[in-house]
């Protein structure tokens, strides 16, 4: 396949490693080339634009916005283009999240080179990609009727604090973290508590690790 034919590209992480290790696996692909990359959300914003791109490699951790919310401005903005999530995190904890905002489909950065570049194919042929432990977990959960699970009803950024705070990070290194006030991260405290009924951080802590929305 020529070059110009060819699937373009364009990353978003902000781990130089992470970028250059992605390139390097695409590079050696006869019909994926990458078109462009950012840092960080307000950078993948303000470049995928240039980048005339068909598929864009998205972070779900960026330090200055969560990749769910830059998800949702692509989508926004460019509702055919192909978005494939990537992540530290287990699949059961963010792929569905990301799912149900617009993305293509969900890998975790452990994933082998190849399943890479065939998901890459994949949503670039227009259609959806999890990985084949993920379609079973949905599988096994058609049909069953039970109530929606407390932590589903919290909004994106919401049930990110939540995870974190499980995770043992204070108010102020969740907000240096993502680059907001001590305030507004204290606020989405305050609020995921009230909609999951729980009076205090070591509730919520439990809460998370019977749940498994932690490692």
């Amino acid at each position: 396949m020529s070059e110009k034919a060819a699937i373009k590209v364009f990353i978003a992480d902000d781990h130089a490693i992470v970028r250059e290790g992605l390139k390097q696996i695409l590079a050696d692909t006869r019909d994926i080339v990458v078109s462009g990359e950012a840092e960080n959300g307000s950078d993948a914003l303000r470049l995928f634009r240039k980048s005339a791109c068909h598929v864009v490699l998205l972070d779900i951790s960026m330090p200055d916005r969560s990749g769910i919310e830059v998800l949702k401005q692509i989508k926004k903005e460019k509702p055919e283009l192909a978005v494939l999530m990537l992540s530290m995190h287990r699949e059961d904890q963010y792929a569905i999240r990301s799912l149900k905002a617009g993305a293509a489909g969900y890998l975790t950065k452990q994933s082998a080179p190849k399943e890479l570049v065939n998901a890459i194919r994949q949503v670039a042929g227009g259609l959806k990609y999890i990985s084949a432990a993920l379609a079973q977990e949905l599988a096994n959960h058609v049909g069953e009727d039970h109530d929606v699970a407390l932590h589903e009803t919290l909004s994106d950024r919401e049930y990110q604090t939540l995870t974190m705070i499980a995770s043992g990070k204070t108010v102020g290194a969740i907000a240096q973290e993502l680059s907001l006030s001590v305030k507004t991260v204290s606020e989405y405290r305050a609020r995921l508590l009230v909609k999951m009924k729980l009076k205090n951080s070591a509730e919520l802590t439990h809460y998370a690790i019977r749940n498994g929305l932690i490692d």
